[in-house]
């Protein structure tokens, strides 16, 4: 190295050694990163990472008049920087010297008798602990070797240890190993001459580090194998396809070997079947039903909307032991349930109804607020946007199937803009601009989406268990469809559950379900009667009669006294709700966090569930009016047709036109909703001397016609509105 004039190739205490052919020059890179004078003049792929070779060799030359106060040979670059002190020395002797040197800002080095300390408290425990990183003891003195966590007080570390993690873990992963914290324990770690390279870290730079993890365990372990081609022989959909076993999955056997007639069917090893017997929570007999009770019928449309009015069956409930017996049909069932009886049959005891409207007007007024909360939280994740576009084209007769295919090419990113292509439409109108394309395709996205096989429920739905979604991972996909839409101008959904949401925002381990959120009707009016059982003798006919399916559930519990019902009641709603679903949540949850919005629910939960929980705010003349900002020339009277727009939008919410307030707002924006992310330009209005109204959807303008008279004002509108909307839909 020209600079400390050692041959040693160390790159965790030196750096990367590095040797230029070109320029006769050999510099360790921790030598030229603290030598004091030289600075970084050049771009990252200049000279030596920066450095210019010109810079290098002045330094150099300045250095060889300088002699090393530790080892006395000439070179020292080195110079502490306390006041009044003339210390030089090279970077290795400074090391063996114990010196610091500082890896930020202006890469400060301090000598032995300068360097910064640690402030330890008088009442400190002495004596020695483990450091959490080699698990040796490390003791408590205050050492040069030795460092203390800032953020926990009983965390010590060796200084090596710590920078061998440091130079492993980079600037992302790099955290106290006790707490976690990050930023606290990277400052601290930084003044006391811990490097922390700005980088991934190792194990996400290194090709195929998890290759071992996506290897399964193909082998049959059952005592008889039937499988003449031998134990590892695996043929999927057939069988002689191995299945694992549910809950080691380090055991496995092929589904001919162990009677079964179908994949989705489960099945444990001898090990863990034990042990369940060992615990006494079921019998063999109950494992059993539970195998059979779990099948699940794959749909092939996963976008089928459900019959009107029928109420859909989750596709992981185990319905054919349900309410089997008649005691079950008719016992204890209270008429309070809100489950047995449409809501019109419903009884309840109403507020006032100046109370009610106040209520309503004052959580309409909080609704509003979140709304544009959550706008502008949405247009700071749009600045990632980029002007570079993807174009997804679209079959209009099977949005679904189109949408899936171009979110998943290679070339899909979030961050570019979306344009969208309706592939089989002909004749398209010139006015049906891209945005209108967009605008629509997200629409009718999120409602099929909403009317899924993903979710059920009727209003405020839940995740359902659907096995074919899991397995062609259509969860994650739905989860990042709903992140993209609300950054890049689509609708609200507006269809969650609160529970849902929760799950979503706080972890499902935080949530507890309630009785509205069972979706099954035949599991709702299980849950039910064991809810409502009014006597010990009649709950526990209740259990016997639906024991499978309790067992099925893993809720199987011994019951002594009539509070029990409520225990059970709540496990129940925590496996159908919750637990059940533990897959497809976990995989739309990392959906979600494309583009950065579940971190922003997490951060504004009650701002967000305004546009998640709630439907979209329905369309109103003042709203409308709200949206625009007015312009007008000189010349116009802007009060006199702001009282006409005006007039008009109440007239069209009024019934008293032949076109609706959406498609006023469609005519303008190419958009029959307003998006959770708003317009961009935000709507503007001008009056000008024009003969018909004129909608500029690149610039989300309308202009209007100057009028003497409202009817005049009126029939222009409808004229020109009706049949513009007309020719588009043609």
């Amino acid at each position: 190295c020209v600079l400390c004039g050692r041959t040693d190739d160390c790159p965790e205490k030196y750096g990367e050694k590095k040797t230029y052919v070109e320029y006769n020059l050999t510099v360790h890179y921790y030598c030229l990163l603290m030598s004091s004078g030289i600075w970084q003049r050049g771009e990252e792929d200049e000279g030596v990472d920066g450095f210019l070779i010109t810079d290098i060799r002045k330094e150099v030359k300045r250095a060889a008049k300088l002699t090393c106060n530790i080892c006395k040979k000439k070179g020292a670059s080195i110079g502490c920087v306390a006041p009044k002190c003339k210390r030089s020395y090279h970077f290795p002797c400074g090391l063996q010297r114990e010196c610091i040197f500082q890896f930020m800002e202006d890469f400060r080095s301090y000598c032995w008798d300068h360097r910064p300390v640690q402030e330890f408290v008088d009442k400190e425990p002495g004596g020695a602990s483990q450091c959490t990183i080699c698990l040796d003891l490390v003791e408590h003195l205050p050492m040069y070797t030795v460092l203390k966590s800032p953020c926990c007080k009983n965390a010590w570390f060796h200084r090596e240890c710590l920078q061998y993690q440091a130079l492993s873990a980079g600037i992302f992963f790099f955290r106290c190993t006790v707490c976690n914290n990050k930023d606290k324990f990277q400052k601290e770690m930084l003044r006391m001459g811990i490097h922390i390279p700005e980088r991934d870290a190792s194990w996400e730079l290194e090709e195929n580090a998890y290759q071992d993890l996506l290897h399964c365990y193909q082998h049959c372990d059952v005592k008889r194998c039937l499988c003449k081609k031998g134990r590892d022989y695996n043929e999927p959909d057939s069988k002689w396809e191995i299945k694992r076993c549910q809950y080691c999955g380090s055991r496995g056997t092929h589904l001919a070997c162990s009677s079964m007639k179908s994949w989705e069917q489960n099945w444990e090893c001898m090990e863990c079947r034990s042990i369940f017997a060992k615990s006494g929570k079921y019998s063999k007999r109950k494992r059993r039903a539970l195998a059979a009770s779990e099948k699940t019928n794959g749909t092939p449309c996963l976008l089928e909307e459900p019959p009107p009015k029928s109420p859909r069956q989750s596709s992981g409930s185990p319905r054919s032991f349900l309410l089997q017996s008649p005691k079950i049909m008719c016992q204890n069932l209270s008429p309070c349930s809100h489950l047995e009886q449409p809501a019109s049959n419903r009884v309840t005891v109403s507020p006032s109804p100046v109370m009610s409207n106040r209520n309503w007007s004052l959580r309409h007024k909080y609704l509003r607020q979140h709304r544009k909360e959550v706008c502008n939280i949405l247009k700071e994740l749009k600045v990632q946007v980029q002007t570079k576009t993807t174009r997804l084209n679209i079959n209009a007769e099977n949005i679904w199937s189109s949408a899936l295919k171009g979110f998943r090419q290679r070339i899909f990113s979030p961050t570019n803009t979306i344009e969208v292509n309706f592939s089989n439409c002909k004749n398209r109108s010139k006015t049906n601009t891209s945005a209108t394309s967009k605008y629509h395709f997200f629409q009718v996205l999120m409602l099929h989406l909403q009317n899924s096989s993903l979710f059920e429920g009727s209003y405020g739905k839940n995740l359902s268990f659907d096995f074919q979604a899991v397995k062609e991972n259509l969860y994650f996909e739905a989860g990042k469809m709903i992140a993209v839409s609300l950054v890049h101008g689509g609708p609200p959904p507006g269809f969650f559950s609160k529970t849902l949401f929760k799950c979503l925002v706080y972890g499902p381990e935080n949530v507890k379900p309630a009785l509205e959120d069972v979706a099954d009707v035949d599991v709702a009016q299980t849950i039910t009667a064991i809810k409502y059982a009014n006597s010990l003798s009649s709950l526990q006919s209740t259990l016997q009669d639906c024991c499978e399916f309790l067992t099925a559930a893993g809720c199987l519990r011994p019951v002594r006294a009539l509070c029990d019902r409520n225990m059970l009641v709540n496990d129940i709603l925590i496996y159908h709700v919750i637990k059940r679903i533990t897959l497809p949540l976990e995989s739309f949850r990392q959906g979600l966090k494309t583009l950065g919005v579940l971190e922003k629910m997490q951060m504004h939960p009650d701002v967000f569930s305004s546009i998640f929980c709630y439907k979209p705010e329905r369309l109103s003349a003042e709203t409308v009016f709200g949206l625009f900002t007015i312009h007008s020339s000189s010349d116009v009277n802007k009060g006199d047709g702001a009282d006409f727009w005006m007039s008009y939008l109440q007239d069209v919410e009024s019934g008293d036109s032949v076109v609706t307030l959406e498609d006023i707002l469609l005519f303008v924006t190419g958009s029959s909703y307003i998006p959770a992310i708003g317009f961009d330009p935000e709507p503007t209005i001008k009056f000008l001397h024009i003969r018909y109204p004129i909608g500029n959807r690149l610039l989300n303008c309308l202009e209007l016609p100057r009028t003497k008279m409202y009817q005049q004002f009126k029939n222009k509108m409808e004229l020109t509105i009706r049949n513009t909307l007309r020719v588009e839909r043609e």
